[in-house]
């Protein structure tokens, strides 16, 4: 199951968000999202674990919780629309 993790400190590294979910089962993957202009975090990540279960158990206790000074945000990943959002650029008036 793939977990969204919102709110992180732009010091969170991909090894230090597998670390926080590990407690609760194994974790497949962990993935800090970072802007490609600047290379820097967007403050933002995924993370995949094994088993549904495991992962409902680490949202429930993780999310709010205070990590680096910051509340995050933990919740089940949304399929992110086909398209990709922006709207329509053809569009002429």
């Amino acid at each position: 199951m793939q977990i969204y993790v919102g709110n992180l400190d732009y010091g969170t590294n991909d090894s230090a968000l597998k670390e926080l979910f590990e407690p609760f089962g194994e974790v497949t993957s962990a993935k800090i999202i970072m802007d490609r202009e600047s290379g820097r975090s967007k403050g933002f990540g995924f993370v995949e674990m094994s088993e549904k279960n495991d992962a409902i158990k680490a949202i429930s206790k993780l999310n709010g919780q205070e990590l680096n000074g910051r509340n995050i945000k933990v919740n089940e990943a949304q399929q992110k629309p086909a398209g990709g959002g922006g709207g329509n650029r053809d569009r002429r008036w």
